[in-house]
Formats: structure tokens, C-alpha cells, sequence
């Protein structure tokens, strides 16, 4: 039997409740809470206190699900300590609720294993500083709607005026405040008593009661209080706390309620629906079709920056006009393009060069990433997406300080996002295959598994998830008006305060976006989870629908709930995710179209690519002609433009025409063929060269020409010889002002040679993804916690250890270094060594440090002592002018 059960031996602290744990349950609450370990606490009291720790406890509660922390708050309003009784009481009420029966004891093994509460079940108590965060108080009423009892409420009231509200009660009066108080306190909890004096009590002081029952708690009065304000006044039902203010008491509140702390518990989470079912092969191949279309609109992205992408803003980030840029190229809208250069940029592939002038491009990692297998490329954005806490949707908002939040810019991680999108994906897994759900019920469901701060701080604020109505206020100047919300609790803003709605408002747009994002990265096919995009989050295989139909059977029509869920899958490790990547790849690799080797050249000088091409095809093709339309079958045309590209590239036309030849399946067209004759017979016939820049032809007509043309006036050319023009602009600007004029230059060497201008990609030096900004510090894994586990116990076991002073002085508590001279020091380690005893040591390490141990000396030599430090659980060397003194344990 442990501590906690067995009375007789129940821990007087948290610290005591922890040693009564095993190593399992302590693994259990470091797992939960990970901050406790960073760093590894020296033994059970230093980890019982940062377990008190304000932000320690505010990160725990944050993490609890709807129904335990209500458990919490009913603990908070409970008496200190509670028993298991009393908390069912207020979680069930009166007449008892037996679904709150069933899930009390689970909640309450959370608290425990999450040390924030301790104590067997007679003796419950709530962390203090859970109890001062969650406790009602002056400044700030419970989340649960109460108020202070009558004890803390009538702490300020006159002795004479509580004498009164005795004798108005029909209660003996007392010789004190505090005998008074408790003999009002008694009253309340009376259940026949204070029916019966509810019962005298007028039918209008009753309504006011019902307006402030349920919270705020709080009302204001006139300094000549109505009646029926009066009639509570006089007999306790509602006391003082300042000058114009009442508060309703806890007790009254409680019997109001019928013993209950909450309006609505919800010890049950709300299932998530399905709101449409489709075959799981169609959800497969629609998942399929999308994730091809996401590789394919990466490809396009990073295609279109290659030489080069838009450049970084000052501030860092896109602009908005390369982003809408960027949209029109990728033809899509803005929001949609801020996401896609998100991925890309989450997943390693874009990044900035970290030049001068500052611009974006692809990586070394894009060319090693766009020559792999299909299912292996999308498995890396799929993961990247996953893991990312930059959050694409709040591109084009603005932050605190008023400023837009740009694409790539700073500003945009959200710590949140991970976890929120591994919960909506693990959700969606718990559904039947091929079923898609309904976005209200998933919402429900995650605001129970994390509830608002609204929820949880209280405040006055109504909870729109617990189905709570705001309450009445009575006449204002007349009689009582409910205070309209109330300060948060502290470190936990009131929901519209800063930082405190925006947050819980921001996990439900995270979700929202979750399920747009899965949709567009293919790892959802209409609305429901692929069988890939399961097998990347390491779900279970999906449960079997019972109910057959493919649709709903009409508008607003629900598939049946099925209470029997598959578990939710467990956030896993970067090992099992990448074996998990792997087998979402191999699950969707066969899903992918095959590439084509071929097109279907047609007589309007458009190419037609019925399906994805081989990447030496769409290579080639991309730069040989523009593209005019994508679908499910890509139109490409042929321009004089496109054929000089394809020239400058170092192809030649009798290349043209052997590989139109080869890939398609439709003779080529006679207008096309003329159209690369004609622009190869022209490609060429200019060269360009440095002088700043020059222009040489053999055919001096065609230089007069071009000095005869208004449009070369801003070239600056100039005639050297015969076939030579001299110009004061570079090769560059020379080439893109005569094709401008119609003519078809090609640049040449310092030798004469032509230069073949291949558009090769430029690249960033190498670049590492960005790295995830965390929510907290990471879970430890089980090789960590056991030698934390270790150290602390050891450590513990030290600190506990009794012990007695050297040379019989005055006995030292644990926590004082023990302090002996030199002498004494080196003639106890010496003694240690012989009969091979265990001492406690005072030692000072080199950055000055103080901490005591609890040590087996081996031996003394040189200055040192090297002895088994059972603090440490390891063989240690310690000087001996660092140690403060020694001293014996106790037998």
C-alpha cells in the first residue's frame, strides 16, 4: 500500500508524496512535465519545488483537458485538505451525476501523476500555487463562477454587524466575529436549515440570488438598497466586501447550486462526427492526384526563381508585391502561394543567398531532393509541413507592433501549430475510413482536450463550449448589477485581454488551416485521411465504417457517431517519423501517374502533354515553348521567343527537329518546322561582344539598318568598321535592345566563340531548413529519464540521509554544510578509508558553488580524495582544500 493510501503513513508534503512513488510513476510525471528535468534537480525536494513553481503550474494546467481541470478548480473552492467525497460532491452535486462518477478518479490519477495534488483520498490537496491561481478571491472571482465563503467574505464586516445578521437569522449571538462567522458558515450548509430560510425569502430576493448564482458572484448596491436587497443583507445571503459592492458566498452559491462547482461538466470528450463518407480507394486517389499536383507546384515555384528569386526586404521576408507575383505565376490566390513558399522554404529547398543584394532562390538540396523518387519527395514536404511551427495563414496580418506580417519574413512561427495539426491528423485517424469530419465537432473536440483561457481563468467570462448563459443583472441604480467580467487570474489573462483570446482563437484557425493544408499537400483526399497520409502520422489501420453509403442522405445529414474510436496514435519521434515517411511513401508511390515520354504536337504550334512527362522531356519542352494552360493534360505553344531560348541553350535546329521527332506520337506540324528554321536561320547572325559592348556583322546592310532605327538610339552605338557598331551599354542590355528591334543577336566570346547561354540554376550556398521554434522544453526520452530518475534518487537519498556532527558539536540539519578545520577534515577522511565508512562532506566547486554530499572515501593522497559519492551515484576526486568539513552519519 502506498503512502498516499495508507493513513498512517500519509506525506506531510509534496516532496514526501514523491518519495513514495516508483521509478515508472516518476518517469510518468518527468514525461508530462518535462520542464522539471531542464535541468536534472538534485534530489525529491528540489523537484517537489520546481513543481510548485508559478510558470511550472501554469504550463500544467494549460496541458489538462476540459473535464480534469475542473476537477482542479472544484479542488480550488474545496477545503485544504479535501476528501475524495467532498470533491464528488462538487463535481456530481447532490442528486449525483454517474458519468461524473465513472471519469472522477481517472481526472483526479492525472492531477496525482502530474503533482498537482497529493495526499491519499482523505486528504487531497491541491499545489498552493495551483490553489492561488485557480481559488477565488477579491481581485478576481474562480473560473468556476463562486465566490469567497462566508469566513473570507465577512472578514471585514463589523462585530456588531455580524451580531445582527445572527439575530435576523434566528441564530444565538456569540461573545466573537469569528464564532458568528461560523455559526452563519453552518447555517448555509445546513441543506434543511437553509431551505427552510429560503423559503421565507421574497419572491424578488430569490430572483436576485438566481441572477448571481452561477457568477459573477459580485453586484453593486446604492447606499439605501431596495427591500428585497435588504432582506438578503440582513440575513448573510449577500455580504459586504467595500463600499457599494456585495458578493454572494460561496456556501449560498453551493446549496443554490445543489452542491455543484460547475453549471456543465463534461467528464465525456465530444466525439467527432462524420460529417460525409466516400469509398477509401476514392480518398486515396484523390490524396493521390493532390500531393502529384503539390510536387508539380513546388517544381514550378522553384523554376521560376532559378536564376534568381524576388529579393529579401529589409525586415526580412517577401514583399507583397513579389507575392502576388508569385500567386500569378503559380496561378493561384495569394494565401494559397504564401503556403507553398512556406513548405518549400520549411522543407529545405528556398532560402536566402546571403549575398549583398539579397535575394531568394532554391538550395543545393532542391536538385538532390527534384531527382528522387515521386513518394519520396512529396514524404519530405509532407514531414517538413508537420513539424513546421511557421504558420503561412497569418501572412498579410499584422503583429503587436503593428507591422505586416510578410511571406518568409519573421514573426510567423507559432509554437502551437505541430501539436495542433498532429491532434486534428490524429483525429481524422480515428474515424472509419474514408470518413471526412465535421468541422464543428472537431473543433468541440479540441477546445475540450485543451480548453480556452476563458475556461480556465474565469473571470465572469461565459464559456461558449460549456453552454453557460451570461448572467441577469438587476436594476442598476435600484438593487444589484452583476459585474460584467472581472481581472483574469494571475499568468492567466481573461479571454478579449491581451495575449489570452488571440491565443485560443489562434488554435482553432491553426486547425481550420490544418485541414485546408492536408487537403492541397494531398495527405487528405476530400476531407478524409488517405491511407499515406495515416501511415505518416504512425496511425493505426483505419476502423470499418457501419454504415455502407458513400454520401449523406441529404443537406445537414450526419453519418452515425461511433462511440468505439480507433486510439489516437502518439507524437513520435524523429526516428519513427522518418520510418513512418517512408512507408507513407511507398503507400503512395503507386497512386502517382506514370510518366509519359511523349506529347502530341498539334498544327497551331501547340504541343499537348496528356500527362506528367519524364523530367529530360519536361526540361527540354519547358524551355523550347511557354506554357498556356495546366489540368490534367498541360498545353504547351511555340513562339519565335521560345525557339530563340531553346537556340541560346545550345541547341541547334536539326536538334529541334529530332527530338519533336522522337517524342511524339503526331507528325510534326509543317508551321512549326518553318518556325525553327526560320528563327535558327536568323539565331546568330549578330554577335555581341565587350566593348562596353560590341555589334559585328558580315552584312554591313544589316548594321546600317540598325543605326537607322529610332529604337537603337538609347544604345549608343557607334560604327568602328564596316561590319563593327560600338556601343556604351553591356552585352547584356545590348542583346535585350536588338531583340526587342526584331533582330536575333547571339553573344560571343573575347575569341569570337558563341556563347551558349544555358539557363543554368542559380543556388544558395548550402542551407539547413529552418529549425522549429519549440513549445516548451522537448520530452525526454527513456534513456534520459532513467539516469535523471538515477541521480535524483541517489541524490535524494543523500539529502534524506540522518546525520550527526564530527567531535560531538551541535547537531546540523540537512541543508548546512558541515564545518570542521583542515585537521579534522583530512584525519575523518583518513578514518573513513580504514573502516570504510560513509561521511557527509561540505564542498565549494571552482565558480563557487555550495553543495553537500554524501561520500565513501577510497583513499587520501596528494591533496585529493577520490571516494564513491553517493549524491552522484560515480567515483569522484574532490580537493580537500574545497571541502568545508565532515561529518558522520547517524546509525
Amino acid at each position: 500500500m502506498s503512502t498516499e493510501e495508507n493513513p498512517a503513513a500519509a506525506p506531510r508534503s509534496l516532496a514526501e508524496a514523491l518519495r513514495g512513488r516508483d521509478d515508472v510513476s516518476l518517469a510518468a510525471l518527468l514525461r508530462s512535465r518535462p520542464d522539471l528535468i531542464t535541468p536534472v534537480p538534485t534530489d525529491l525536494t528540489q523537484l517537489a519545488t520546481r513543481a510548485g513553481t508559478r510558470a511550472s503550474v501554469v504550463r500544467a494546467l494549460e496541458r489538462l483537458d476540459r473535464f480534469t481541470l475542473q476537477t482542479a478548480q472544484a479542488l480550488a473552492i474545496a477545503s485544504d485538505p479535501a476528501t475524495y467525497a467532498e470533491l464528488l460532491g462538487l463535481m456530481a452535486g447532490d442528486d449525483g451525476d454517474p458519468a461524473v462518477s465513472a471519469a472522477l478518479p481517472h481526472a483526479l490519477g492525472t492531477l496525482r501523476a502530474q503533482a498537482l495534488v497529493w495526499g491519499g483520498d482523505d486528504r487531497l490537496r491541491l499545489v498552493r500555487t495551483a490553489r492561488e491561481l485557480l481559488a477565488p478571491s477579491p481581485q478576481h472571482p474562480s473560473p468556476t463562477g463562486l465566490g469567497p465563503t462566508v469566513r473570507e467574505a465577512g472578514a471585514g464586516i463589523s462585530p456588531g454587524r455580524v451580531q445582527e445578521i445572527l439575530a435576523t437569522a434566528g441564530l444565538p449571538s456569540t461573545h466573537d466575529s469569528v464564532s458568528a462567522l461560523n455559526a452563519v458558515a453552518g447555517l448555509f450548509d445546513d441543506p434543511e436549515r437553509m431551505s427552510a430560510l429560503l423559503d421565507q425569502a421574497p419572491s424578488e430576493s430569490v430572483e436576485v440570488l438566481e441572477r448571481l448564482v452561477w457568477g459573477p458572484p459580485y453586484g453593486q448596491v446604492t447606499a439605501d438598497p431596495a427591500p428585497r436587497l435588504r432582506w438578503l443583507l440582513d440575513r448573510g445571503l449577500l455580504l459586504p466586501t467595500a463600499p457599494g459592492t456585495v458578493v454572494l458566498p460561496r456556501e449560498v452559491a453551493l446549496r443554490l447550486r445543489a452542491g455543484r462547482a460547475h453549471r456543465t461538466t463534461e467528464p465525456v470528450p465530444p466525439p467527432v462526427e462524420a460529417a460525409a463518407a466516400h469509398r477509401p480507394q476514392m480518398v486515396d486517389a484523390t490524396a493521390a492526384g493532390q500531393a502529384y499536383t503539390a510536387l508539380a507546384t513546388v517544381e514550378e515555384l522553384l523554376k521560376d526563381w532559378h536564376e534568381g528569386g524576388p529579393a529579401v526586404l529589409r525586415a526580412g521576408g517577401l514583399s507583397v508585391r513579389d507575392l502576388k507575383r508569385t500567386a500569378v505565376a503559380l496561378d493561384v490566390p495569394e494565401p494559397v502561394a504564401a503556403f507553398w513558399v512556406e513548405l518549400a522554404y520549411a522543407a529545405g529547398l528556398l532560402a536566402s543567398d546571403g549575398e549583398a543584394d539579397e535575394r531568394y532562390a532554391a538550395t543545393p538540396a532542391y536538385d538532390e531532393w527534384r531527382e528522387g523518387p515521386a513518394g519520396e519527395r512529396w514524404a519530405r514536404l509532407a514531414t517538413a509541413w508537420l513539424a513546421a511551427t511557421r504558420t503561412p495563414g497569418l501572412v498579410g496580418e499584422r503583429d503587436a507592433k503593428d507591422r505586416t506580417l510578410s511571406a518568409l519574413g519573421p514573426g510567423l512561427d507559432r509554437s502551437a501549430a505541430p501539436e495542433v495539426r498532429h491532434r486534428v491528423l490524429a483525429l481524422l485517424a480515428g474515424l472509419p475510413e474514408g470518413a471526412a469530419p465535421d468541422a464543428g465537432s472537431l473543433l468541440a473536440r479540441l477546445r475540450w482536450e485543451r480548453p480556452p483561457r476563458a475556461d480556465r481563468t474565469g473571470g465572469g467570462a461565459p464559456s461558449p463550449y460549456a453552454r453557460r448563459t451570461p448572467a441577469q443583472p438587476a436594476e442598476g441604480t435600484r438593487g444589484v448589477a452583476a459585474r460584467a467580467g472581472g481581472s483574469g487570474a494571475p499568468g492567466y489573462p481573461a479571454d478579449g485581454a491581451s495575449g489570452a483570446g488571440g491565443e485560443d482563437d489562434l488554435r482553432s484557425r491553426l486547425a481550420r488551416w490544418t485541414l485546408a493544408e492536408a487537403e492541397m499537400l494531398g495527405v487528405t483526399g476530400r476531407g478524409a485521411l488517405s491511407s499515406h497520409g495515416r501511415a505518416l502520422i504512425g496511425a493505426p489501420p483505419a476502423p470499418r465504417r457501419a454504415d455502407t453509403r458513400t454520401e449523406p442522405r441529404g443537406p445537414g445529414d450526419k453519418l452515425p457517431v461511433h462511440h468505439r474510436q480507433t486510439p489516437l496514435p502518439p507524437a513520435l519521434s524523429p526516428a519513427e517519423q522518418a520510418t513512418a515517411a517512408a512507408a507513407a511513401a511507398r503507400l503512395l508511390d503507386p497512386l502517382l501517374p506514370e510518366p509519359l515520354d511523349h506529347v502530341l504536337l498539334q498544327a497551331d504550334l501547340t504541343a499537348v502533354a496528356p500527362g506528367p512527362l519524364e523530367r529530360p522531356l519536361a526540361d527540354v519542352l519547358g524551355v523550347l515553348a511557354d506554357v498556356e494552360s495546366k489540368g490534367g493534360a498541360t498545353v504547351y505553344r511555340f513562339t519565335p521567343a521560345s525557339v530563340r531560348r531553346a537556340l541560346d541553350a545550345g541547341q541547334s535546329a536539326a536538334d529541334l527537329h529530332a527530338f519533336l521527332a522522337a517524342h511524339s506520337r503526331t507528325p510534326v506540324p509543317q508551321p512549326l518546322a518553318y518556325l525553327i528554321d526560320d528563327v535558327a536561320r536568323r539565331h546568330g547572325h549578330l554577335r555581341v561582344g565587350a566593348a562596353s559592348s560590341y555589334v559585328r556583322c558580315d552584312d554591313d546592310a544589316v548594321l546600317n539598318e540598325i543605326l537607322a532605327d529610332k529604337r537603337a538610339a538609347g544604345l549608343g552605338l557607334r560604327r568602328l568598321a564596316p561590319t563593327v557598331l560600338a556601343a556604351r551599354t553591356d552585352p547584356a542590355a545590348l542583346l535585350e535592345g536588338l531583340r526587342a528591334m526584331g533582330f536575333a543577336p547571339a553573344a560571343e566570346s573575347a575569341e569570337g566563340d558563341v556563347l551558349i547561354a544555358r539557363a543554368d540554376a542559380y543556388r544558395t550556398p548550402p542551407r539547413t531548413p529552418p529549425e522549429p521554434v519549440p513549445d516548451g522544453p522537448p520530452v525526454p526520452d527513456d534513456t534520459l529519464l532513467a539516469a535523471a530518475i538515477r541521480a535524483v534518487r541517489a541524490g535524494d537519498l543523500a539529502f534524506t540521509a540522518p546525520r550527526k556532527p564530527v567531535g560531538g558539536e551541535a547537531g546540523a540539519t540537512p541543508g548546512e554544510l558541515p564545518r570542521t578545520t583542515a585537521a579534522e577534515t583530512l584525519a575523518g577522511l583518513q578514518a573513513a578509508v580504514l573502516t570504510n565508512d560513509t561521511l557527509w562532506i561540505g564542498y565549494v566547486n571552482a565558480e563557487g558553488g555550495a553543495s553537500q554530499r554524501v561520500i565513501a572515501p577510497i583513499r587520501v593522497e596528494g591533496g585529493f580524495v577520490t571516494a564513491y559519492d553517493h549524491t552522484a551515484d560515480e567515483v569522484r576526486t574532490y580537493p580537500l582544500h574545497r571541502i568545508t568539513g565532515v561529518a558522520e552519519l547517524a546509525e
